[in-house]
C-alpha cells in the first residue's frame, strides 16, 4: 500500500482537535443518474446487507440498480430542498451550529466538520481536510442515537479504512450511542411537547424508529433495545401512559423478515381502529430525510388515512434545535477530556525555533 503525502505544517502550529458528525449519506441530486452510484455504494456495504456477496451482487447490479434509482429519485425529488438534499443541510447546520457553541465553552483549537457514509462528503475526504489543519486528535460522532452494526459500525469501518492510508495517524474517540442521554431524551421531549402546544395533542404516539433485519438482532445486535429504551425514557419524560404511545420500525426492505412491529402495519391498524388522530415522531433520526419526510410524512399518512384513520400529524426531527444542539456540545465535551489544553504560545514559538535550528525550513 502507498501511503499518502503528509501534508505540510509548519513547526509552532498548534495542533487541533476534529469533530466529526456522520451521517449515513445522501445522492448529489434527485435524479437516477445521481441516485444510482449513492445506491451501489451503500448496498455494496457488507454491514448494511449480509448476503453472500456473489449472490448480492446479481441481485444489487442485476435488478435493484436498473429499477430503483429512478422510483428513488421521485421520491427525493419530493422533499428536496432549495439548497439541496435535507439530510445534508440539516447536517451541515448542525454542524456549524456546534462550532459556535463549543466556542462558547472552550478556547481549545478545534474544528467541526460533517460527512457522510454514503456519497459526499465522504468521511476519508473529511478525514483529510482534518490533517491539513493539523488535526491530531479526532472525535468521531455517529449521529445515529441507537447503535446498530449496519449504521453506526458502518462509520467505524469508513473511518479506520481511511486511516489505514495514513503515514501519520491521529489519536482517535468514537461516540458509541446516546439513545439514553438525559440531555437528548429532554430536547426530544420539549420538541414534541412545542408541537402539541401549537397543533394540540393526539389520541396515540407512535414512535418510528429505522428498521434492520431479525436476524440481526438474533446474532447479537442491540439496536432493538436500544430503540426500546429510548422508547421508554421518552414517553416518561412527556408522561404518557403505555396505551397512548406506540413503538414501531420502518423502511424495511427486501422480503426477510425484519423487527417488529412495522410502522406501516402499525398505521393501518390505527386507522382502521378509526383512530381520530396519530401523531409520528422518528426519535432515531437527529434530522429530517428521505425516511421522515417522505416515508413517514407522506406515505405513513395516506396509508393511516387510507385505512379510515382522522387527523394525521408529522413531528419533526429535532434538526436545529437550541436544546438539541446543546445536548450534542455537552456529549462532545464529555468525551473531549484529557484533549482540551489551550495553546500556550511561548512553548510553540520555542518549539518552532528548535525545530530551525535542526535545519527544518519551516
Amino acid at each position: 500500500m502507498a501511503y499518502q503525502i503528509e501534508p505540510t505544517i509548519p513547526h509552532g502550529t498548534p495542533s487541533r482537535i476534529g469533530i466529526l458528525l456522520v451521517n449515513l449519506g445522501t445522492p448529489d441530486a434527485p435524479t437516477a443518474t445521481a441516485v444510482r452510484p449513492y445506491l451501489k455504494e451503500f448496498l455494496s456495504d457488507p454491514r448494511v446487507v449480509e448476503i453472500p456477496k456473489p449472490i448480492w451482487w446479481l441481485i444489487l447490479n442485476g435488478i435493484i440498480l436498473n429499477i430503483r434509482p429512478k422510483k428513488s429519485a421521485a421520491k427525493y425529488a419530493s422533499v428536496w430542498l432549495p439548497e439541496g438534499s435535507p439530510l445534508r443541510v440539516y447536517t451541515e447546520k448542525q454542524a456549524k451550529l456546534l462550532q459556535g457553541y463549543l466556542g462558547d465553552r472552550t478556547k481549545a483549537p478545534f474544528v467541526v466538520d460533517y460527512a457522510m457514509s454514503y456519497g459526499n462528503p465522504s468521511i476519508a475526504s473529511v478525514m483529510q481536510k482534518f490533517k491539513e489543519q493539523n488535526c491530531q486528535k479526532i472525535l468521531v460522532v455517529p449521529m445515529y442515537p441507537q447503535y446498530a452494526a449496519s449504521s453506526t459500525a458502518t462509520v467505524f469501518d469508513l473511518v479506520f479504512g481511511a486511516m489505514q492510508k495514513m503515514r501519520s495517524m491521529p489519536a482517535v474517540r468514537t461516540i458509541r450511542n446516546f439513545h439514553d442521554n438525559a440531555a437528548y431524551i429532554k430536547a426530544l421531549a420539549n420538541n414534541v411537547n412545542d408541537y402539541w402546544m401549537k397543533h394540540g395533542r393526539p389520541e396515540k404516539l407512535v414512535m418510528s424508529f429505522h428498521g434492520v433485519p431479525q436476524y440481526t438482532l438474533d446474532k447479537g445486535d442491540f439496536y432493538h433495545c436500544e430503540c426500546h429504551k429510548t422508547g421508554r425514557l421518552l414517553a416518561q419524560e412527556l408522561g404518557l401512559k403505555p396505551e397512548q404511545y406506540a413503538v414501531s420500525f420502518q423502511s424495511r426492505f427486501g422480503k426477510a423478515e425484519w423487527i417488529k412491529p412495522y410502522t406501516t402495519a402499525t398505521l393501518l391498524e390505527l386507522g382502521k381502529q378509526k383512530t381520530k388522530r396519530v401523531d409520528v415522531v422518528c426519535p432515531g433520526f437527529v434530522a429530517d430525510c428521505l425516511e421522515t419526510l417522505e416515508e413517514i410524512a407522506m406515505e405513513g399518512k395516506e396509508d393511516f388515512q387510507h385505512a379510515g384513520g382522522g387527523e394525521y400529524h408529522y413531528i419533526p426531527c429535532l434538526n436545529e434545535r437550541g436544546d438539541w444542539i446543546h445536548a450534542l456540545t455537552d456529549m462532545v465535551l464529555d468525551n473531549l477530556q484529557g484533549w482540551l489544553v489551550e495553546p500556550n504560545a511561548a512553548e510553540l514559538e520555542q518549539s518552532r525555533l528548535r525545530a530551525l535550528a535542526m535545519g527544518a525550513k519551516k
